[in-house]
């Protein structure tokens, strides 16, 4: 028997369907763009995921040595955090678009002023930021597989280390990424010479949590045959990956299906946690003669939507879905990207609720029983226990705990539907669950709150079983 939801909807926008498969769909974003109702719409509707495209950068932030300007990247920020969307930091450390200052720097001097830049962006911005891309294009193109021979690099072989470690301790809450383009055939120099960065500080404990794939393809750097593999390989050393800049030149039914490759990709790769476009009109586009984007200069969708649309829906069900009672569901965070998670393994009444990274374990999978009258006790996979708010609280800020099910009215819960996320609302509260305070980081509280459909009361229901 089934019960009415959108679990399995098929999504209607980039966000919605790439949210039903776990997934982000995000753009690049200007700030001066931003007074542009068509662009502005665009933004509001079909993405959740905001990466600035130039105001994040070293010149934008840090004009002068140690005066820091945040303005148009706050615009941004605040913008997507009102609409419950997600950031990607762009960038803390790069050879290009140094300002003038830091271009004529060399030596520790640089290194000690690379490092201050770091720490204080990363520090201004910590808990808003999903990830950051903490070093930028750091290989050389052509066959060596060689890094690049930048002013940063002539600090020191170790300054990328030296960059993520800064970055971890100013934001520990947010994923930190090496992003860089050319890095997408798995037979190139430069692809295995990142590899090989990324297995280094993987086994050496250096804090790195993804990689991101810039993927700018066209006739002459076309998506590759091994695309996939190269997306799984990097997945294979424990990092997730992330499609940073996507752009694919050409039109019709031939840029159409280059899109959905990639989209495919991704969906085939269980750590490819999202993709970004890196623009939303071909109008915006930093190569704007390719027409690389999914929208045209007006606004309207190109075949290439039409096709990552298909492609992120395939195997959905093509009209409201349902939720599955005999399912088991991931839930993940709108917010913070994470996965409700049964604290520590516990198995014991009253152990607490979090949320983590997620990895689809039986700690992180619920299945919803049903209660009758839409509502839903929500049971642990790994403990058999329930959601529960201890001692019928009606408070907020209560924990959400796991306990013995007893059918309890602390122990339902009503699934809210929109837009392809969920609230869950306490039958006997009325209040939704909620990640407390917005946190992004492993292990942070899961409570009640007073219902304000916030992007932290949100979650995707995600089929795992």
């Amino acid at each position: 028997m089934a019960f009415t939801g959108f679990a399995q909807a098929a999504g209607t926008t980039l966000a919605t369907a790439a949210a039903e498969k776990g997934r982000y769909f995000g753009t690049a974003v200007a700030a001066g763009r931003l007074g542009d109702s068509t662009y502005s719409g665009l933004l509001q509707r079909e993405f959740d995921m905001v990466t600035a495209e130039n105001e994040m950068k070293m010149d934008a932030t840090e004009p002068n040595q140690n005066q820091f300007s945040y303005g148009n990247a706050d615009r941004i920020v605040n913008l997507a955090r009102s609409q419950g969307k997600r950031i990607r930091g762009h960038a803390l450390a790069w050879h290009s678009q140094q300002p003038g200052w830091m271009q004529r720097m060399e030596g520790s001097a640089l290194r000690s002023a690379m490092l201050n830049h770091v720490t204080r962006v990363a520090s201004y911005y910590s808990g808003k930021i999903y990830a950051w891309d903490v070093v930028n294009e750091a290989f050389q193109d052509g066959s060596s597989g060689a890094r690049r021979d930048s002013n940063l690099q002539r600090t020191g072989n170790d300054w990328i280390e030296a960059a993520f470690r800064a970055a971890r301790a100013a934001d520990p809450g947010a994923k930190l990424c090496y992003n860089d383009y050319n890095s997408d055939d798995w037979t190139h120099a430069k692809t295995q010479a990142i590899f090989r960065m990324v297995q280094d500080f993987k086994q050496r404990g250096v804090p790195i949590d993804c990689v991101g794939l810039q993927s700018h393809f066209n006739a002459q750097s076309p998506v590759p045959g091994n695309y996939q593999t190269t997306l799984q390989n990097f997945a294979n050393l424990g990092v997730d990956v992330q499609i940073t800049e996507l752009d694919i030149e050409g039109s019709g039914s031939a840029q159409a299906s280059n899109y959905e490759r990639v989209v495919k990709a991704c969906l085939a790769v269980t750590r490819c946690t999202g993709i970004t476009v890196w623009g939303i009109r071909d109008t915006d586009s930093w190569r704007a003669y390719g027409t690389p984007l999914l929208f045209d200069g007006s606004g309207n969708k190109k075949p290439a939507y039409t096709a990552v649309l298909n492609a992120l829906n395939e195997g959905s069900i093509p009209q409201p879905g349902v939720i599955d009672p005999t399912a088991w569901y991931v839930l993940v965070n709108r917010s913070s990207g994470k996965a409700l998670d049964v604290y520590g393994l516990a198995t014991n009444d009253g152990g607490r609720i979090a949320q983590w990274s997620r990895n689809d374990g039986a700690n992180q999978q619920w299945q919803f029983l049903d209660s009758g009258g839409g509502y839903y006790r929500v049971k642990s996979r790994h403990s058999g226990k329930v959601l529960d708010v201890p001692n019928s609280s009606t408070a907020d800020g209560a924990a959400i705990q796991q306990w013995s099910d007893h059918s309890g009215a602390n122990q339902q819960f009503r699934a809210v539907e929109s837009g392809g996320y969920h609230k869950l609302l306490n039958r006997n509260s009325n209040k939704a669950v909620e990640v407390q305070g917005s946190s992004t980081a492993d292990g942070a509280n899961v409570v009640q709150y007073s219902d304000w459909s916030g992007a932290n009361q949100q979650w995707q229901l995600v089929r795992v079983g």
